[in-house]
């Protein structure tokens, strides 16, 4: 079978932050509340999810009945930022690059986000990276998210690979989680707002630049030798 690299999206292939930072402070003042978030500083809760960032504004804020901010505010943090995906957002060095070497090389690629599908599609076209991508599973995909591995390995099937020869490529505790789940290495990324500290989380391997990618997925997935005669 194919070997397979899955990556996530937000963190790992983009910066979303930005994008994602001004979404939610659209929701709050949809609510009537002031920016509870900022750029730079609120990177890494960004990357946790829209959820994440409402309950932080809520709680920075001192606002009252913070569950229900964080309910209330989804839907519109989810309208606001599809109204505007792609104003701050941009690709890590060498990405883009990276994965049409891979592709090129035969791997089979996908994304397993925790962004709803649309978004996470919307996204990739237009990062100009759709082309590449074998299989897209999202946070609504399935009945089930990351750190589920369901989401995992649906995203190597559909991209027509094999688990048992694949690993996940990500910058977060959930994508730690999700590849101990699924029984596969997991990679992570440095370049995120945790920087060298997502070490803490003992992944297989550790990305400092896109570069160096193809002599990772080598050394995680080792190229099988050629049948003897």
């Amino acid at each position: 079978m194919r070997r397979t690299v899955i990556f996530d999206l937000d963190g790992t292939l983009a910066d979303t932050a930005g994008d994602l930072i001004a979404s939610a402070n659209a929701a709050l003042a949809a609510m009537g509340h002031p920016p509870g978030l900022v750029p730079g500083r609120d990177d890494a809760t960004a990357f946790r999810g829209g959820r994440a960032m409402l309950a932080l504004a809520a709680a920075r804020l001192g606002l009252p009945d913070p569950e229900g901010i964080v309910e209330r505010g989804y839907p519109l943090l989810l309208e606001a930022y599809g109204a505007a995906l792609d104003v701050h957002t941009r690709l890590y060095p060498g990405a883009a690059e990276a994965v049409l070497r891979l592709r090129d090389g035969g791997l089979a690629l996908g994304i397993c986000t925790n962004k709803p599908e649309a978004l996470a599609l919307r996204l990739l076209e237009a990062l100009e990276l759709s082309a590449l991508f074998d299989a897209v599973v999202g946070a609504d995909t399935l009945p089930v998210r990351k750190p589920d591995p369901a989401p995992y390995r649906a995203a190597v099937e559909r991209a027509g690979g094999d688990v048992a020869r694949s690993f996940l490529l990500g910058d977060t505790e959930t994508d730690r989680r999700t590849a101990r789940n699924a029984g596969v290495p997991c990679a992570l990324v440095t370049f995120g707002p945790e920087g060298a500290g997502v070490a803490r989380l003992k992944p297989e391997a550790l990305l400092s630049h896109f570069d160096d990618l193809d002599a990772l997925v080598d050394r995680l997935l080792p190229r099988e030798r050629a049948a003897q005669a």
